[in-house]
This record gives C-alpha cells, structure tokens and sequence, in this order.
C-alpha cells in the first residue's frame, strides 16, 4: 500500500529489526497477565500486545482508550524508535471488535455505537500518520479492528499462520477502519473481490495481495516459499468482472462469464447484504481519490447509517457462518465479518446462528440511491474529527 504522505523516518538497521520481530514472534504464545493490554518499553521499542487470547484478541472500548495515548507518547518520545503491536496466544493477532457489546448498546440506543466507532477510528489515523516506524505482528487471524491496527502501519509482517479477510457485508456492515483507503489501492481489483466476497487470504498470499509488507517464518520454516499467489489464475476475470459502474453490474459480469470462479463468487455475494454490499461498492469507488482521514470520516457516517439500520442488527441474530473451517482447539466458531463471531461469547438463546439472515431491503434493485445518499451524508457536529 501507498504511504499516505511522504515522511522521513527513523530506520533501525534491518537485522536488528528482524531479531526484534522474531523475539517477539516467540515470546508472543503465552503470558500470565490478567490485563487486557499490555504496554511496556523494552530498549528501544514500545510494545502494545493485545491479550485476549480465549476470545481471539477482540478489540474492546477499553482496551482502544489504553493503547491510544500510549501510541502518542511513544511517537513523541526521542528514546522510542519503534513501535510494535501482537498479539498472545499464538492464534490470533485480533479477530476484531465484539460485536455484541456495540449490537446490544445500538438496540438500547446507547452511546458505544458512537463512542467505539470515533475512538476506534482515531486511533486507526493515529497509526496511519505514526511518526515513528510501527510494526504490527499479524500472526493469526486478523480480521476487522484487527486489519485497522495493522494495515495502516509502516510494516505488517505476516506469517505462515496468519488469516486476512474483510467479510463485514456478511452481517449487515462494510468494511471499515479504513478500508476505503486500502482496499481500492491494492492491484488491479482484488481490494474490490476481497472487501464483496469476504475471501480469505492465508499465510504468504497476504503479503503477495499487498496487504502485508513482509513474511517471516513463525519457526523458521520454508513454508510455501514458492507456491503461486492463490487468485493468480484468476486475476484476468477478477480485473474484469469486477470492473464495473455498480453493483448490480458486477453481478450481470458474474452471470455472464458462466464459469465455475465466476458462479461461486455469484453465490458468495448472493448471500450477502444487498445494503451491504452496495454501501461498500460506493465506499471503495469514492475512498480510492480520499485522504485516510476523509475515508474515516465518511465511514464513520457508514458505521451510524448501519447502526440505524436492521441488516446489522439481523445479521449479528443470525451469524453469517464465516466461522466455518476455522476451528482452533477451544476457540472454533469465533470468527465472523472481521469482528469477533456473535455466537462465540453470547448466550445461544439470545442469538440463533441460524446463518439465514432476512435482509431488508432483500435484493439489490430496491437499495434506492436516495437511500445510499443518506448514508453518506455529513452528521454535522456529529462527524468524526481527526
């Protein structure tokens, strides 16, 4: 990814920057500490690690409010060099944020729906425009709130075990934390087919996307060192099916082509939010000319319009089934649209994880563009400000 701006930045010496990523790779499978963040200096660095690791690292308010200041008096202080984020457990780096908490508080009309959405995103600029060189350790699942803590720093340093995908339209959202940013300026029109499909990406393919800068070898193993990038054989039709004026275009493509990728990818997407799926297609189309900081603001105006709305809300009822194959010892049925899994910490009374949510609108053709308007439209004294 393009940096934002052109900025001078204090280099550690490459070796020595690798010896610190791969202590940190290894210290990262276990620790003893009941805190949910945990912030220290260690020589020269400062070291945020997210340890959450039964619930997959999830992002809270909490733990948003800790590492933010944090962030900032490390970028100021002379006697920091760099700034490293990971996670424990050896699972996850972040699965993202718990979408319960912010469902339950949309319901009861509380203030998280605004409050977790602005600190979240202040903190995602934060790490954009990060003075000093940030490394974020993506060892794992990274999903959602994950991406955001990482995408947007100067290195992502991906690993045989880590986990990338962005499939919020399968509950009602789009993808956020500055996905408007990154996901149109990766080659030809992955960012498109990763941010509407919910693909996931495995191991070396997050760093050969352009969504990981580097790959480092968990063990120091060889794995996959030479294996093709998996969508190569599918690039001409991804560059061209997705190539397209709206969404509904993009589905026609779809039908058109006919063959086995281009059917799946039909039914993937069929699946999906109509709301969902329009919101994100406008979000990527319109965030490919923006500044990170006007692409979080537009999308904190998407995150309240979703947060009004009901495909969320039906969609955190009924899980969108993204938890399938990802079962991980005691934590499987934990992942879903890049946040953590409504069915993972809920009482199964209260959610139905029927995986057939009712979206309303239920088809393209009624998301009226007046409607889209909407979403997009200023909060006024309400937006977000960076």
């Amino acid at each position: 990814m393009v940096p934002q701006v052109a900025r001078q930045l204090p280099r550690l010496k490459s070796f020595h920057r690798l010896q610190i990523i791969l202590q940190h790779l290894c210290m990262s499978k276990h620790t003893d500490s009941v805190h949910e963040v945990l912030l220290e200096k260690k020589g020269c660095a400062g070291v945020i690690t997210m340890n959450r690791p039964k619930i997959l690292n999830a992002l809270s308010f909490p733990m948003i409010q800790q590492i933010y200041p944090q962030l900032k008096t490390w970028e100021a202080d002379p006697e920091t060099f760099l700034i490293l984020i990971k996670g424990t457990g050896g699972k996850a780096f972040c699965a993202g944020g718990d979408i319960r908490a912010i469902s339950d508080a949309g319901k009861a009309g509380g203030r998280l729906v605004q409050d977790f959405f602005r600190e979240e995103y202040i903190l995602n600029n934060a790490i954009g425009t990060c003075q000093k060189p940030y490394v974020a350790l993506i060892d794992g699942i990274t999903m959602g709130g994950g991406v955001g803590l990482s995408v947007h720093g100067h290195f992502r340093v991906a690993t045989e075990k880590t986990l990338f995908a962005m499939p919020e339209t399968a509950i009602g959202l789009f993808p956020d934390v500055g996905g408007g940013y990154f996901l149109p300026r990766l080659s030809g029109k992955i960012g498109y087919y990763l941010a509407l499909t919910g693909f996931r990406l495995k191991g070396r393919d997050v760093q050969k996307a352009g969504i990981a800068t580097h790959f480092v070898e968990s063990e120091k193993c060889k794995i996959d060192q030479e294996k093709q990038f998996i969508l190569d054989e599918h690039m001409e039709k991804i560059n061209s099916m997705f190539s397209a004026s709206s969404m509904e275009e993009i589905m026609q493509n779809l039908k058109k082509d006919g063959g086995p990728f281009a059917l799946k990818q039909l039914e993937t997407i069929s699946k999906m939010s109509p709301t969902s799926l329009k919101m994100t297609f406008r979000q990527l189309q319109e965030g490919a000319s923006m500044n990170l900081q006007d692409v979080l603001t537009m999308e904190y105006r998407l995150s309240q319009a979703c947060m009004r709305g009901h495909d969320f809300y039906e969609g955190v009822r009924a899980g969108c089934g993204m938890q399938k194959g990802l079962k991980s010892g005691t934590v499987s049925c934990r992942i879903a649209s890049g946040r953590l899994c409504a069915c993972s910490l809920q009482d199964p009374v209260l959610i139905d994880k029927d995986q057939a949510p009712k979206w309303k609108p239920a088809t393209l053709e009624e998301v009226t563009d007046e409607f889209l308007d909407s979403c997009f439209k200023s909060l006024g004294s309400n937006d977000l400000k960076l």
